[in-house]
């Protein structure tokens, strides 16, 4: 891959499933291939590959189940108003003084408190901010640009090692500085883009592309983890909270929102038990999605550290196209290489490795 041709700059929240360091890699598949015009990120997460898309100049569908994507999404594909006019409201936000709110009561700590995510200071910042955007009546492009903002700074000011399930026993040092907001790096939309928030084979299902990336969430391979673990939905509770504003029933120690238990809200790709065959139930699901998608090109991540064995993708990539290429990243090294299919990526250790499988239907 040569340096920095596909260094595509695009922005984030922290995140357990980051695509950031493997965009480039994306970025150069999707450039080589002919006649795409229209593609989809399949599971945007906090949208960095959507972001890329969309700067590459494709016309681009975000698509997830997360409330908090939609924003981010809308944000980037959808917001068309210059810079100033945000700004604007931005500096007006910047300069409310905060007060005691239900965001300080459940979630905002003094210095002297601990296992809080805030301390009290932001949150009561983030308090009489988040009230401010209600009474705005903005449009709701509008209204995302300004969350999209207010989630970064809480971000860049958490006491976390980067979910809200548990919080750090003593404050982090970022904990100690003053929330403020800035302007997210937009960019033109010259495209025709579109953001969906729902099922992905609700997505799918009425839709056609040329391109479409998908990066489910495989789950740890580690045998000792339950087959149920804190799902997506729970790690990023807050980010939900926050852009609903709705001052839900929480419970537990996080103080997390009701609707947030793995009982309530869990999403197939979560789930990591067996089904009576003795195959892992979410790589079903990854079957039947990529079987269903329309699509010329289907691009597909896997981590060497995801719970689904190597035969059982091959076997799955197999059923429901022809592979065309299949990559190996190596971090340490900042290296893409080619690799030949079967025997070389199955019997290879990959220990800390990415794959990427571009498939054709």
């Amino acid at each position: 891959m040569s340096e920095n041709k596909y260094d595509i700059r695009t922005e984030g929240i922290k995140y357990a499933g980051s695509k950031l360091k493997i965009i480039p890699y994306i970025a150069e598949i999707l450039t080589e291939l002919p006649d795409v015009k229209t593609v989809l990120d399949g599971f945007s997460g906090t949208t960095r590959v959507s972001q890329a898309f969309g700067r590459l100049g494709y016309d681009t569908t975000s698509s997830d189940v997360s409330v908090w994507s939609e924003v981010f999404a809308t944000c980037y594909l959808k917001s068309t108003k210059q810079d100033k006019y945000y700004q604007d409201i931005l500096d007006h936000l910047n300069n409310l003084k905060g007060y005691s709110g239900w965001f300080t009561e459940n979630y905002g700590g003094e210095e002297s408190d601990i296992k809080r995510p805030f301390q009290a200071k932001n949150t009561r910042k983030l308090d009489a901010i988040r009230d401010e955007i209600e009474t705005l009546n903005l449009l709701w492009e509008d209204k995302c640009v300004l969350l999209t903002s207010l989630i970064y700074a809480l971000d860049s000011v958490d006491s976390t090692l980067g979910h809200y399930v548990a919080y750090l026993s003593a404050w982090s040092p970022r904990s100690y500085n003053d929330l403020k907001l800035k302007l997210p790096m937009r960019f033109p939309i010259l495209t025709e883009n579109r953001v969906i928030k729902g099922d992905i084979f609700d997505t799918i299902s009425k839709n056609e592309f040329d391109f479409v990336y998908f990066d489910p969430p495989y789950g740890s391979n580690n045998e000792k983890m339950p087959p149920s673990r804190v799902r997506y939905n729970s790690y990023y509770h807050i980010w939900t909270t926050v852009i609903q504003n709705d001052k839900p029933t929480i419970f537990g120690k996080a103080n997390r929102r009701e609707d947030s238990r793995d009982t309530v809200d869990a999403s197939v790709f979560e789930e990591f038990r067996k089904d009576s065959d003795g195959h892992f139930i979410a790589m079903k699901a990854l079957g039947k999605l990529i079987k269903e998608t329309k699509a010329h090109y289907i691009l597909l991540s896997y981590s060497s550290g995801g719970r689904a064995t190597k035969q059982e993708l091959n076997d799955i990539i197999s059923e429901s196209g022809k592979l065309l290429r299949a990559v190996e990243i190596d971090y340490k090294k900042n290296v893409m290489g080619n690799m030949r299919w079967t025997n070389e990526w199955i019997n290879s250790d990959g220990k800390y490795h990415e794959y990427l499988f571009l498939m054709e239907k």
